[in-house]
This record gives structure tokens, sequence and C-alpha cells, in this order.
């Protein structure tokens, strides 16, 4: 055995005993796995990519040459979004639905999976429940992809008790796990196609997402974490970390404030900062670009309405820095 062979075969052994803990934490039926991926695009891209091919050796050098192989996946037009392209990588063609009259017509022998955007739930006729029943009424493996969609931890493990065959989730955000892996979980078949597709195997269409020993040893260790964590209490500092930088900005005349919690996708407390345009002489685009540009450099969205943030990837005591700093700037621009 070659050195270089000598490691890849460490590494699949890493991720098969990850794949074991990560089972273990979350209880998951015992006919799931997983494994640590580059990220949830990573294994969109990988899970998708073992669904085709299958463990045909032939196959998994030929991708994205599908020939021989089931060539599209279906998905809801309020589903695609910018990171369906990691399944084109795969040669497949996607196949958009509206109605679960278009999926009927659009169900023939080439469909090689159904694709569902948790955070597009509900946009799309077909719900998140219903998506994975009519699958596997059809013979069809779903994936959904939850890449933002912790909080609620139960999420890590729900959309495995609905049936789903795999589940991608990224790493970072509410995990704080590295922020280059994400987690693949699924049945244990397509996760190990998934794997033959992935590094460390060569000739492999996921050859470049290499997740190393370290962010799957530390994806294991933040999960770990996250699920021993007191959630209410994790969100009620997130909520006070809003208000208190809700107290400051709001003594500044003209300047209010407004909150809501997402549905589906970072389910967290955001806030949304306002200001009367007649008191305060700046767009709430340049307060955003000014932020940005100032030090310590703070990035918080701007639209044309107003200002927008969450708290939950903050340090302790950065949303005094944040306060201050929006106070600072507001004053300075009075109309």
């Amino acid at each position: 055995m070659t050195y270089q062979k000598g490691q890849a075969a460490k590494t699949e052994a890493l991720e098969a005993a990850a794949g074991k803990r990560i089972c273990e934490l979350l209880k998951l039926p015992p006919e799931y796995d997983a494994i640590v991926t580059c990220g949830a695009a990573a294994g969109m891209q990988s899970g998708l990519a073992g669904i085709l091919t299958g463990n045909n050796p032939k196959f998994i050098e030929q991708i994205p040459d599908l020939t021989g192989m089931k060539s599209e996946v279906i998905i809801q037009k309020s589903h695609r979004n910018p990171f369906d392209h990691q399944l084109r990588t795969t040669g497949s063609k996607l196949v958009v639905i509206e109605s679960r009259e278009d999926l009927n017509k659009a169900i023939n022998p080439q469909t090689a999976m159904m694709h569902f955007s948790n955070f597009a739930n509900a946009h799309g006729q077909i719900k998140v429940d219903e998506w994975v029943k009519l699958a596997h009424e059809n013979n069809i493996p779903a994936f959904i992809d939850a890449a933002a969609d912790t909080p609620p931890v139960s999420n890590l493990w729900n959309f495995a008790k609905m049936g789903y065959d795999l589940i991608a989730f990224s790493g970072g955000k509410a995990i704080r796990g590295p922020q280059c892996a994400g987690l693949l979980i699924g049945k244990k078949e397509y996760v190990a196609n998934a794997l033959l597709n992935n590094s460390p195997n060569e000739d492999t269409i996921g050859r470049s997402q290499k997740v190393g020993k370290e962010e799957i040893v530390g994806m294991v260790k933040a999960l770990e974490v996250y699920l021993n964590q007191d959630h209410a209490a994790i969100e009620k500092e997130w909520w006070r970390r809003l208000d208190a930088i809700s107290a400051e900005v709001t003594k500044v005349p003209g300047v209010t404030t407004s909150y809501h919690v997402p549905d589906v996708a970072n389910h967290v407390p955001h806030m949304n900062i306002f200001w009367d345009p007649r008191k305060i002489s700046l767009s709430p685009r340049d307060a955003s670009k000014a932020m940005r540009a100032g030090k310590p450099s703070i990035v918080i969205g701007g639209s044309e309405n107003g200002l927008g943030m969450s708290s939950f990837m903050l340090k302790p005591g950065e949303e005094k820095v944040i306060a201050a700093r929006l106070v600072e700037l507001l004053k300075a621009h009075p109309a």
C-alpha cells in the first residue's frame, strides 16, 4: 500500500467511525448512516452522484457523463436556487414542476431523485412531509437540503424519521462546527455510495471537496457540544443581545426597531432597524457600507427600508460594539 492510499484508507476509516458516532448522538434509525462533508453543498453533490452511480467504478469515473445511468432530478419551481448548481454539476437535468399533476407526468424511467429545498417549504405546492411520501410511492429516493435548518435541534433527526433518503446540513451556523464542514445523513447504501464519489477517493467528481481529519473530528465534537446545550437559554441570550442593541439605537431620535423569526432556515431572532429620513439623512444601504468599512468592520445587511441583523453568531460583548457604532453613525448624519 502506498503512502497516499494508506492516508485515504485512514480517512475512510475515520469517516466510518464519525458516521457511527453521529448516528448514536442523533439516535437515528438503524438503517441510517452519516459522513462529514465539505459543507452542505458538497453533500448535495456527492449524495446525488452516489444515487446516480451506485457503487459502479466505471460510472464513478465517468460522471458527469451519465451514459448508462438515470439522468433526471425532479424539483419544484419555487425550490430552484443557486445551490442546485451542485446537482447540475453531476450532469443531471433538473425537471421543474409545480403541482402534483406535474409531478406524475414528470416521473419516468430516467428519474434518479426528487430534490427538496427545505427553506422553500412554504412556497411550493407540495410540502416537506408529502414530498418524501410521493417519492417513495414511486420508488424514487428523496433528498432534502436542510443546510440552515438548525435550530430547532430536532431537525437533525426529524427528516430521517420522515423517511428522507439523504439529508444535508451545514456544519457551521448554529451548530458552530467547522465552517468548511457539513453533515450528510441518510440510508446506509446512499451514504456509502456518496463517499465513493467523494474525497479521499481519486478520479471522482467530489475529489476537490476534501474534508480533512481535523474537520471530521471537529464536526463530531461540535455536534456533541451542540446537543448538550441549553437551547432555551441560548435563545434567550440571542434575544437579549438584540434588545441591548435596540435599547441604544432607539435613543437616537427617529430610530425604531422590529423583530421577527423566520419560519424555516436560520430560525433564530432577527431585528430590523428603521429611521425617519426626515431626521437622519443616510440611506440604509449607505449605512451598511459604512458599518462594513469602519473599524472594527461590522457586516450588517441593508435594504431600501432599513438594516437587518441576527445575533446568534456574535461573541459575548460584541452587541455592545455594534450598538455603539450604530449610534455613532446615525448621530453623525442629522437631516
